[in-house]
């Protein structure tokens, strides 16, 4: 039988196992990363982002190259100034077009961005142009009842 010494040195590192593994789990389930700055920042304007998050994803034909790391308000205009970071080694066309999708049809929103055909490319700290802000499930259910509301909906 381990003395008393030894049994309080194996519960301390049992102790301190247990907070290793819920500080990385929350850390996972939080969606941080430890890549730090060094993407290429890229700025986006919308009407609307609907539920769109800090932190969500940025895709590219499916597959994840970035996060959304700020959303702000345009205090002139009143719209949405959504800063994003992707991958540093992805070269964008400047035409390339950002659309706020939604995973499923109650999933969680993202950012899809869909490459042109300019030679020319996006530079860090540049603003996407074409963009298309999130569709608002409610407001199109309220645009439906009120379409057969007034008999238009036939």
């Amino acid at each position: 039988m381990p003395n008393s010494a030894q049994r309080d040195l194996l519960v301390g590192l049992f102790v301190l196992a247990g907070l290793v593994a819920i500080a990385y789990l929350s850390i996972q389930v939080g969606g941080a990363n430890y890549a730090g700055p060094g993407g290429l920042s890229l700025t986006a304007y919308f009407d609307e982002v609907g539920g769109l998050a800090e932190r969500a994803p940025v895709v590219v034909g499916g597959v994840k190259v970035g996060t959304v790391r700020r959303i702000d308000l345009d205090e002139e205009d009143f719209r949405a100034i959504v800063t994003l970071e992707v991958d540093d080694s992805l070269e964008l066309p400047d035409d390339t077009s950002a659309s706020i999708l939604t995973a499923g049809v109650l999933g969680d929103q993202y950012l899809s961005l869909e490459p042109g055909g300019s030679p020319d490319l996006l530079g860090n700290g540049d603003t996407i142009t074409y963009t298309q802000g999130a569709v608002v499930l409610e407001r199109l259910i309220g645009k439906l009842l009120t379409s057969f509301g007034s008999g238009d909906g036939e």
